[in-house]
């Protein structure tokens, strides 16, 4: 099996998304032949810029603060033109997304949208989660996977009086290690197909 080397490129403006990096991250560990490089984009540095074309695979992720992706992560979309302006350099990498909030929806859903179009824009390939929605019965728990019902990426609701060393809660930081994981076994088999081709 080669190698797959999957950036997690975030913002985190209180410690909460960077906890939800770090899930997916471990996910993406899990999945033998994986490595991980966690990329805070807070300063784009040339390192940045390296580490990310390095990769096989970028997560996206931002938290979403009045509707949409943290101004931050929005910078750093921007300045990424310098990568889309060379040949689409991000071309056929695997792409996919998780975003924060304090409310249960919070409007992540347009976040995630942001963040799949700018994937998309870069020419990447998107990967959503692949876990029904949790919580969405009479018989269901807070502590199902995916409990805030998203296919699109991985959501987490963190309250606002809670630091992050107690939010996200358990099952959210669970959703975003799956969608780790699903991403490294989709890239290592992008991989296998573009060597087979």
């Amino acid at each position: 099996m080669s190698n797959a080397r999957i950036a997690i490129a975030y913002h985190s403006g209180y410690g909460h998304t960077a906890k939800q990096a770090e899930a997916v991250a471990a996910g993406a560990a899990s999945v033998p032949g994986t490595t991980t490089d966690l990329v805070p984009v807070d300063e784009l540095t040339e390192e940045v810029w390296e580490r990310l074309t390095a990769a096989d695979a970028i997560v996206f992720g931002a938290p979403t603060y009045m509707g949409s992706p943290s101004w931050v992560f929005k910078k750093f979309a921007e300045e990424s033109v310098r990568i889309w302006a060379a040949d689409l350099g991000w071309r056929d990498k695997i792409a996919a997304g998780f975003t924060n909030s304090k409310a249960m929806s919070g409007d992540k859903l347009n976040s995630l949208v942001d963040l799949s179009v700018f994937a998309a824009q870069h020419g990447m390939i998107w990967v959503g989660l692949d876990i029904y929605p949790g919580w969405a019965e009479s018989t269901a728990s807070i502590e199902d996977l995916n409990r805030l019902g998203s296919w699109l990426g991985a959501m987490a609701q963190s309250d606002a009086d809670l630091s992050a060393e107690k939010a996200p809660p358990a099952t959210d930081l669970r959703t975003a290690a799956a969608l780790g994981a699903r991403v490294a076994t989709v890239t290592h088999r992008h991989l296998r197909g573009a060597l087979a081709a």
